[in-house]
């Protein structure tokens, strides 16, 4: 393929208004709404994110499905080269996109270099789809007097994905790679809270040449995201957020003829069993909680001790939490980054305080957290509540920050019984020795993805992700086989030939 790196600007060298990517060229946005872009560690302005209209979707809408027909008409051997290219590109600018998206969202660098390099797996699985496109397909000989049957899968065209501000540089790359290779093109709707990442993810489609339109970046708030909704050229809906916008998404994408998968919020538990390694539990289970300052959606921010393993889990647990510390993401000691907004924080102490009007005991306080070198940061420290119910909101209601309720339980069977009590079904964690227990956990709790002494239980690329209940809209998940079934369908061809 051409590369037209030599050709592109660096990928440090981010606008001070961020910009569209459409038909293969960099636009500016001709918009009079829209917002700033701050650093959440520091209150720096980093750039301004002004909002597409409607009339500038429907542009890019109609760029991507003019590019269409002649990307369906490229071998599909051909259409994964870009991809090859695409995941060098990316791996050459993996540092500056994890420097900046430590500075749009606040995570640490380690978090971000960790994220880009789980999205450029997806690029590799992709560019596997070839084989991919073949398994599921088919064909049977003689299904009756000179007839064969065969299902062949095809491309819908243009698909979109509206991501969101806690992973920036990841979740775009579950969507991205599998729609282009399966033939279709392409929109990209950023969180506007985290354009900046997909700016320099940008660069890299830009220098790998893409066919004008096959791959298009719009940036914009939720006029823009309806808009796509409900446009008629628009074949399907990638989203991942909160379970209130999922299902929004869901009802008003299907409301307009797409396909739709939109991957909601969740309440994950840790279950620490009687028979588990502490030793290697407790720090597994300090990252679950507190890694991304605990906006993740696979975060167990809810932790079970059984029985007896309850007081030493609790005593480990307030050993570790004294080690964190809290402060921007590009300082190298930090383990705990900010909050996206002062309005996220807000919200978290909003939570935390209504535990304890509800009986919870605060053991660990990070509200009143100030950091001496980032005044204007969305700090918190990391808490942890204890005593916690299954009745109080803390333990069902998704969290989104540095905080930990702890509580116990007398058996297994009582554990399950709280992880199933949320209305939601993404993610939970059992750590223990015992191969009997780990079965049952997994056979009875009902999340779509399990981890055994894993606490952040994010599948490989090969592998789609999980969720059910209240945390996923749909049928077919991102990544993996089910991206390839989302984004193809198949068509049943019946022939029969008289000479024989």
């Amino acid at each position: 393929m051409t590369s037209k790196q030599e050709q592109s600007p660096a990928a440090t060298a981010v606008p001070d208004t961020v910009q569209n990517y459409v038909g293969g060229e960099w636009r500016s946005v001709e918009s009079d709404d829209g917002q700033p872009l701050v650093n959440p560690a520091t209150g720096e302005t980093l750039a301004d994110v002004p909002y597409s209209t409607a009339e500038t979707v429907d542009e890019a809408v109609q760029t991507a499905d003019d590019a269409f027909e002649d990307w369906r008409a490229t071998s599909p051997v051909d259409r994964v080269q870009y991809l090859f290219d695409l995941k060098g590109e990316l791996e050459d600018r993996q540092e500056d996109i994890a420097q900046a998206l430590t500075r749009e969202h606040g995570k640490t660098l380690a978090e971000g270099r960790g994220e880009i390099r789980r999205g450029i797996e997806n690029v590799e699985v992709a560019a596997g789809i070839p084989n991919m496109l073949r398994e599921g397909s088919g064909n049977v000989e003689g299904i009756g007097p000179n007839m064969d049957e065969h299902a062949v899968r095809q491309p819908l065209g243009v698909f979109t994905a509206i991501t969101p501000f806690n992973f920036p540089a990841m979740i775009p790359l579950w969507f991205l790679p599998y729609a282009v290779a399966t033939g279709n093109t392409f929109i990209l709707k950023p969180s506007e809270k985290v354009p900046l990442s997909s700016q320099l993810i940008f660069e890299a489609v830009d220098a790998v040449d893409f066919p004008d339109g096959v791959v298009n970046l719009v940036n914009g708030s939720a006029d823009t995201v309806n808009a796509l909704l409900e446009h008629d050229d628009v074949a399907g809906v990638s989203f991942v957020g909160s379970t209130p916008v999922a299902q929004h998404i869901y009802e008003t994408a299907a409301e307009h003829g797409k396909r739709v998968q939109a991957q909601g919020g969740a309440k994950n538990y840790a279950v620490v069993s009687e028979d588990a390694e502490l030793e290697q539990s407790v720090p597994n289970i300090i990252g679950s909680v507190y890694g991304n300052a605990g906006q993740r959606c696979l975060a167990n921010d809810v932790v079970v001790g059984i029985g007896d393993a309850y007081d030493e889990l609790r005593e480990e647990v307030l050993d570790d939490i004294d080690d964190l510390t809290v402060g921007n993401g590009l300082d190298e000691d930090t383990d705990v980054g900010p909050l996206i907004t002062g309005e996220s924080a807000d919200r978290v102490v909003e939570m935390i305080e209504d535990a304890v009007d509800e009986g919870a005991d605060l053991v660990v306080d990070g509200r009143d957290f100030e950091h001496p070198d980032y005044p204007d940061g969305n700090f918190l420290g990391p808490t942890l509540l204890e005593g916690t119910t299954v009745d109080m909101d803390i333990t069902q209601t998704e969290i989104f920050g540095p905080v930990m309720a702890l509580t116990k339980a007398d058996d297994l069977d009582e554990a399950i019984e709280m992880v199933n009590s949320t209305e939601y079904g993404n993610a939970s964690s059992l750590y223990t020795e015992n191969g009997a227990e780990a079965r049952k956990y997994r056979y009875e709790v009902d999340a779509g993805n399990i981890g055994i002494n894993v606490g952040v239980c994010a599948p490989m690329g090969f592998f789609h992700f999980g969720g059910r209940k209240g945390s996923f809209f749909g049928d077919l998940h991102a990544q993996g086989e089910d991206a390839v079934n989302f984004y193809t369908d198949k068509t049943i061809e019946i022939q029969r030939w008289y000479s024989n």
